[in-house]
């Protein structure tokens, strides 16, 4: 099955779901997603069951910050990135990070998606939600900047620039968005 085949029938399938069935339809698949990568061999510094996997995936897109491992020993870098990422994406709304991306590749927001939109973000009306998302994403980023600069002036002398930096920026995410996780 090629590409546009697939694109295809995915259109067909979501097609006759409302809008609110789109939003929950993605945060389920966001989590599985989410749930796979955390379970991949090279995201955990130990053995993680599938159920704790789920529940920290879910924690992190739902922003509930509930643990069952620790987030600082059990997984390795690549999967506290995981994790920083679910965090985004669940604090800022998927349809939000969507809109983002249609800007970075520049395409078109048609009328179906600006419904969906709409009842992510709990508008009265779909005229100017996308205005809306461009401020909630300028919003947050500039935020987030600000918190992950002040938090590097203490970490990254403490631990390194890598480190430092990547401390920085997860506690910023976890911290902007409510999530609740740590590193420590």
């Amino acid at each position: 099955m090629n590409k546009s085949t697939l694109l295809g029938y995915l259109k067909q399938s979501t097609r006759h779901l409302s809008p609110p069935m789109i939003v929950v339809l993605s945060f389920f698949i966001l989590i599985l997603i989410g749930t796979i990568l955390l379970k991949l061999p090279f995201s955990t510094t130990e053995t993680i069951s599938w159920l704790d996997t789920l529940f920290t995936a879910t924690s992190a897109v739902t922003v509930t910050g509930l643990i069952v491992v620790d987030t600082g020993t059990a997984f390795t870098l690549f999967g506290q990135t995981v994790l920083m990422f679910l965090m985004q994406l669940g604090g800022l709304g998927l349809m939000t990070s969507a809109v983002f991306i249609f800007f970075i590749f520049k395409r078109r927001i048609g009328m179906q998606q600006r419904e969906i939109i709409k009842e992510s973000l709990n508008q009265e009306s779909s005229g100017g939600v996308i205005q809306l998302v461009r401020y909630i994403l300028l919003f947050s980023l500039g935020i987030e900047l600000i918190g992950f600069t002040i938090l590097s002036i203490r970490w990254i002398p403490e631990y390194g620039l890598w480190q430092g930096s990547f401390y920085s920026l997860f506690h910023t995410v976890a911290a902007y968005n409510n999530a609740g996780f740590s590193l420590w």
